[in-house]
């Protein structure tokens, strides 16, 4: 069973790119000394957007030009980039509870992981502005998002049934602690703090922060605001999965993307 928007190899290229400069840009720290800032990646974060707004409409341009997306593709994601910028409201992450990650998983599944990646981006672009939540965050978020879908799209093809359904549920689980692991991230290097067991040093060896940093997800994020996170997407996949997936799929087919377009004259 394939994918019924494909990724062709110029679109490939493009994600293989923007995720190595994304992984890049988290997690830097680690490997570079950083001094803690009082604002988290203020003078970075505009620096992110002119990398990843080129990468997106790259991944665009080369989807249509290479015949991997069409219009009614193009339309489609609008559509689920306006549905989640109105679910993420919802949970507003309260304790944790996402209600935005869900369909980004089944749509990825779904369409695939070049159409999962964009989805990513364009939903947490789209609820930042629908909330205010326009910030020196939102670069890194809208990359996390988008390598969310980009997996749910890299999952095993042949699994369906209720064995689908569960490897959904658990992929939506462990990626929301990805989510959190990469979000921490984001601000853990520059969070100006005293030195203990949980503060970034800068300069030190790389196994010593990562320990450290570790201590310090599981201390003030793994136990709750990403572990709601993940019981959140996982209920919600189990719960709505099979609805939403059937109707996605049938979209899809009602959609017949790549279908090549047909004209009869009919004088």
């Amino acid at each position: 069973m394939s994918h019924p928007v494909r990724v062709r190899p110029r679109a490939a290229a493009v994600l293989v790119l923007a995720s190595a400069a994304g992984l890049a840009a988290f997690f830097w720290p680690l490997f570079v000394p950083a001094q803690p800032e009082a604002i988290a990646r203020t003078a970075e974060a505009p620096l992110i957007f002119v990398v990843l707004l080129p990468v997106l409409v790259g991944v665009m341009v080369a989807e249509l030009t290479g015949g991997g997306l069409d219009t009614k593709a193009v339309a489609m994601l609008g559509v689920l980039s306006a549905v989640n910028a109105a679910l993420r409201p919802l949970g507003a992450g309260t304790a944790g509870i996402e209600t935005v990650f869900f369909l980004l998983v089944l749509a990825g599944r779904v369409f695939g992981p070049g159409f999962g990646f964009l989805l990513g981006s364009t939903s947490l672009f789209a609820s930042a502005l629908l909330t205010a939540g326009v910030g020196p965050w939102l670069p890194f978020q809208m990359l996390a998002a988008s390598w969310v879908g980009l997996g749910a799209g890299l999952l095993p093809r042949r699994v369906t049934g209720r064995a689908e359904i569960a490897l959904l549920a658990g992929y939506a689980a462990i990626s929301a602690y990805a989510y959190g692991f990469c979000m921490n991230m984001w601000f853990w290097p520059f969070s100006p703090a005293a030195d203990t067991q949980l503060s970034y040093l800068p300069g030190a060896p790389l196994l010593d922060n990562l320990h450290r940093f570790a201590l310090f997800t599981a201390t003030t994020s793994a136990l709750g605001w990403d572990t709601g996170r993940a019981v959140t997407n996982a209920a919600a996949v189990a719960v709505l999965g099979t609805a939403v997936l059937t109707a996605l799929r049938r979209a899809s087919r009602r959609a017949a993307f790549e279908a090549p377009a047909t004209f009869t004259d009919r004088s």
